[in-house]
């Protein structure tokens, strides 16, 4: 059967001596692999669809639940961009590795298509990469059915002054100070994270505009996210390893 769908390349492969074998994030049909014959010989017409985070049609044949085959496609949004710069490119490919982990094969995926197609396009438009990226962590956490409780005490339910709050990424979420024996390790944080972390749930990251957020915060932020990244999802990412890196390095 023959599908033609839109896709975000968010892995690509070699296969074979002249293949590639990409993985698309598809606004209707979710995750799906499709094999691209020649796509590593110099003349072929299909070599940049298979370039990473690269936003195109893509029609391919596909005989019940397998691996696709590419018959024709055209490129929308190349993002060369995010390509050529190496910042941009860590936090893409950290962004289509994560969508890639948590997203199952054949899953509806619509809301993260569109999330994905937004974070790489704010990326390239030179948005600030860390909140771009805790944004779109939050609405991979949220998808997922792993979003944090941020309005109540996840132990005791009351609705308690900022001030009085701290996060559980073991619990996933706030917990007041007078719950925090269930959790002694859970973490203070400032009323100004603890908002914009509610931002973060609320916001979609196709309405994210141009924010100002202070280092101690996004320090701050850094540090709760990943925290709550690593205890509700335990993924252990390649690119963020080398995130992690650029950081430690000042790259």
């Amino acid at each position: 059967m023959l599908h033609r769908v839109e896709g975000i390349v968010i892995r690509s492969m070699d296969y074979g001596e002249g293949n590639k074998i990409i993985t698309l994030c598809t606004e209707i049909s979710g995750k799906v692999g499709v094999l691209v014959r020649g796509a590593k010989k110099v003349k072929s017409r299909h070599a940049a669809l298979t370039q990473l985070f690269t936003y195109g049609e893509y029609v391919y044949f596909r005989n019940g639940t397998g691996l696709g085959t590419l018959n024709a496609g055209e490129i929308i949004e190349s993002h060369h961009l995010l390509r050529e710069d190496l910042f941009k490119a860590a936090y893409s490919s950290y962004a289509c590795e994560l969508l890639d982990r948590v997203l199952q094969d054949e899953e509806t995926g619509a809301f993260w298509f569109h999330q994905l197609k937004a974070c790489l396009a704010s990326l390239e438009d030179n948005k600030d990469p860390q909140i771009i990226i805790h944004l779109y962590e939050m609405k991979i956490l949220q998808a997922a059915g792993y979003g944090p409780e941020l309005s109540v005490c996840i132990s005791c339910g009351q609705e308690r002054s900022d001030e009085d709050m701290l996060i559980s990424p073991r619990l996933g979420g706030v917990l007041c100070r007078y719950c925090k024996h269930l959790d002694p390790p859970a973490m203070t944080l400032t009323p100004r994270t603890l908002k914009l972390l509610r931002l973060f749930a609320r916001l979609d990251l196709r309405r994210l505009g141009n924010v100002d957020v202070k280092a101690e915060t996004k320090s701050e932020l850094k540090l709760i996210m990943r925290a709550l990244m690593d205890m509700q999802l335990g993924l252990r990412l390649k690119s963020q390893n080398f995130l992690d890196q650029m950081d430690k390095y000042d790259i």
